[in-house]
């Protein structure tokens, strides 16, 4: 892998990833960019302890633009985008408008003037992280499911790469590498992209996730995660697709119609952590995982794909203090819950995170099996 660092007109940077050969085509930025600090803040929940990121300033990011004025797109002649060259394999460069970024505005988590309470009621500060696009591919009408194996590994190797960069910024307390695919999940540019978080507190989900695995450690002496593996490898009835060094099920609480988790057989607490043979196997895996979702709704009589299946992708990673107990793992799910119906949240799951799942997770099992390359 190369990897080449640039910067943008407005000083973001931008790192191209190249397969081992390959010389990116990098040319400078010339669009006449501002630099500013984003003015964004972290608020706790008093009632719940969560952290809560306040970005007005996003209601001003690009939605839905025309393929022709893509930004994800390479710079064309009369066309500039936010990656300034002519074509590339991997590119991963700070959001133009994050929810958290390294330089906060001034003032922006400063004190509740006139409040008179308990100053744990009104617990603030900066929104400081990063927040990063990562562009799997130049080809706008493409996928992450139609790149090849070597193309995905390099997303991989992006990944790990990032997390490692991340992690070690002063403040970052979790990295989350996702992607979101779909008009329907909220994605506001079509291009095939994922983003990363870098997050200046542990988010509600890993924190739940922690707190469990300190919980089954003392009563029962082990891990969590590797008895959850174990015990899905062992009963195999909720198992999609297991490889030599990964396997990926569906979870016996589901919260989604479609939902799959995607373990290394060994426990390790991020991507930076993976060895060669899990590095080597991944791309194939996951590539027919999410291939698999594509042509879960597909009308089998005429043999024809619907609309691409929408979906949410992400890496939980173990915080960067505190969280040894968690086990990397993806987590992928899909909002449909059958051809032409969407999952909606109802009052309960929304108002109270209480899901209700309308297939069990036994039957989505066995349908993503059926539909196996």
């Amino acid at each position: 892998m190369t990897k080449t660092t640039a910067n943008l007109a407005d000083g973001r940077e931008i790192v191209y990833f190249d397969q081992a050969g390959s010389d990116p085509r990098i040319s400078l930025d010339l669009r006449p960019l501002q630099t500013g600090a984003t003015p964004s803040t972290v608020r706790r929940d008093p009632a719940t302890g969560a952290w809560v990121t306040i970005a007005a300033h996003r209601q001003a990011r690009t939605h839905q633009p025309p393929p022709d004025r893509c930004p994800l797109c390479p710079t064309r002649p009369g066309r500039l985008s936010e990656i300034p060259c002519a074509d590339y394999q991997v590119a991963v460069f700070e959001n133009r408008f994050p929810a958290l970024a390294a330089a906060p505005a001034a003032g922006s988590a400063g004190p509740d003037q006139g409040f008179t309470g308990p100053p744990s009621l009104r617990s603030q500060r900066p929104g400081v992280g990063r927040c990063e696009v990562v562009c799997f591919t130049p080809d706008h009408g493409s996928s992450f499911a139609d790149l090849t194996p070597a193309r995905a590994r390099l997303v991989l190797d992006a990944w790990t790469d990032r997390t490692a960069a991340l992690s070690a910024l002063p403040g970052v307390a979790q990295v989350y590498c996702f992607e979101n695919r779909g008009a329907e999940v909220g994605v506001t540019l079509a291009h095939p992209h994922g983003q990363i978080y870098a997050f200046p507190f542990v988010t509600p989900r890993t924190a739940r996730m922690v707190e469990q695995a300190g919980r089954h450690r003392s009563a029962t002496g082990r891990n969590l995660f590797e008895d959850l593996l174990a015990a899905e490898r062992a009963d195999g009835v909720r198992v999609v697709l297991a490889g030599a060094h990964w396997t990926a099920f569906v979870p016996f609480a589901a919260r989604w119609p479609y939902e799959v988790h995607l373990y290394p057989h060994r426990r390790v607490p991020d991507l930076t952590a993976l060895g060669e043979p899990e590095r080597a196997e991944l791309p194939v895996i996951y590539l027919e995982l999410l291939r698999r979702f594509d042509r879960l709704f597909a009308d089998r009589e005429r043999g024809e794909a619907r609309s691409p299946t929408p979906y949410i992708s992400g890496w939980h990673q173990a915080p960067t203090a505190g969280g040894g107990e968690l086990a990397l793992h993806l987590e992928l799910f899909t909002i449909r819950r059958t051809a032409g119906k969407l999952k909606y949240l109802a009052g309960v799951e929304s108002g109270m995170d209480a899901f209700v799942n309308d297939v069990s997770p036994e039957r989505a099992a066995e349908r993503l099996r059926e539909v196996a390359s």
